[in-house]
């Protein structure tokens, strides 16, 4: 398998921890860091989606996985002094909001709780220098403004979901203000509606989408007009990756900031914007509207990127039909067993960066 050198390379040989590796974000982190020659440990709990992305790319046999409860501070202290990482992604989480109505406990032991244990445990590394914590895009107290929130906006979730990822940021505030050892540098991202190859989780527009499609049924689709901020898998994955980079050779304008990952406003599109440009690629897909009178999510969540695009060089590579359309052909590819897919996801990860090169920017060196 060849190597990408990416970030200066400064991933090669690198122990990595990541808390959530086996799920869709977590999967996708850990094969982008093999192909950087990282030595990645994982830890998560025995919670998989069927399919799941992890199995499919059969990632357990490349890295040391290790399955145990992020909201057990035991069980995560020992990972970390087992690993000693030099870095740390924070992605473990109980990631929806459907559910969180009916497991409001579990959400909160999960992303609130967690988001300390991982914190104090890490405390537990002698080599540790960085910690990217990913919270969400929904922690924000969502008044649907045009502008798109800023990092500097007020953090209240209405939702058990939304407020579990608030209450971690403001754990995350705590820990840096209160505990913090001074040689560890920590960023917090914010990122949402991410599409990609490999998503089976439930309630999700386009793992749903894809599922009828394979079985040719037709899905019924609530909530039409409301409108997100859709990106392609890659591009917050590919920020995660940057920003730990830039943590690791310590450069001081990230330390301690927090970070929306998105698409440039005008990539904003609602629910029915994706399901017709999913549709000219599946001509035999079928949909249909319903009356959803369950618990609603809000009509308009818009982000403001300007602070990471001006801290830093990163910014999105693919527009929304870029990334509608990759999404689309990874699951074609998967249900129609084409290529195999673990191969199939190193390209496009390859393709991604060579795409960047083209188009010149800057982040991806």
């Amino acid at each position: 398998m060849v190597k990408l050198k990416l970030f200066n390379n400064i991933y090669k040989d690198k122990k990595v921890l990541i808390t959530g590796h086996t799920g869709f974000k977590g999967s996708w982190l850990t094969l982008w860091l093999i192909l950087l020659g990282a030595d990645v440990v994982g830890f998560s709990n025995k919670k998989k989606t069927t399919p799941s992305l992890f199995k499919v790319l059969n990632l357990k046999k490349k890295i040391k996985s290790y399955t145990g409860d992020i909201s057990n501070i035991n069980e995560i202290t020992r990972i970390v002094k087992i690993s000693q990482p030099e870095i740390i992604f924070h992605l473990a989480a109980q990631a929806l909001v459907k559910k969180s109505y009916s497991s409001p406990i579990e959400t909160f032991e999960t992303n609130s709780l967690g988001s300390l244990n991982i914190l104090i445990a890490s405390e537990k590394s002698k080599k540790l220098k960085a910690i990217v914590m990913i919270t969400s895009d929904k922690v924000y107290k969502n008044i649907e403004i045009k502008r798109g929130y800023k990092e500097t906006d007020i953090l209240m979730g209405n939702d058990p979901y939304s407020a579990s990822k608030s209450c971690a940021e403001l754990i995350i505030n705590m820990y840096l203000k209160s505990y913090k050892k001074q040689n560890v540098n920590i960023s917090i991202t914010r990122a949402g509606n991410v599409i990609g190859g490999g998503d089976w989780s439930q309630d999700r527009i386009l793992p749903d989408l894809f599922k009828q499609w394979s079985k040719s049924k037709t899905l019924k689709i609530r909530n039409p007009n409301s409108t997100r901020p859709w990106q392609f898998i890659l591009e917050p994955i590919g920020a995660y990756l940057y920003l730990g980079s830039l943590l690791l050779k310590n450069k001081k304008k990230v330390y301690f900031q927090s970070f929306n990952i998105g698409p440039k406003k005008y990539e904003n599109k609602k629910v029915i914007e994706v399901i017709k440009h999913v549709k000219k690629n599946l001509s035999n897909l079928k949909y249909s509207f319903l009356k959803d009178k369950s618990k609603k999510e809000a009509k308009l969540l818009k982000l403001n990127c300007q602070k990471i695009y001006k801290f830093t060089k990163w910014k999105p590579v693919y527009s929304f039909k870029e990334s509608v359309e990759s999404t689309t052909f990874w699951y074609k590819n998967f249900y129609n067993n084409e290529t195999n897919n673990f191969d199939y996801s190193i390209n496009q990860i390859k393709n991604y960066v060579e795409t960047a090169r083209k188009r010149k920017i800057k982040w991806i060196k």
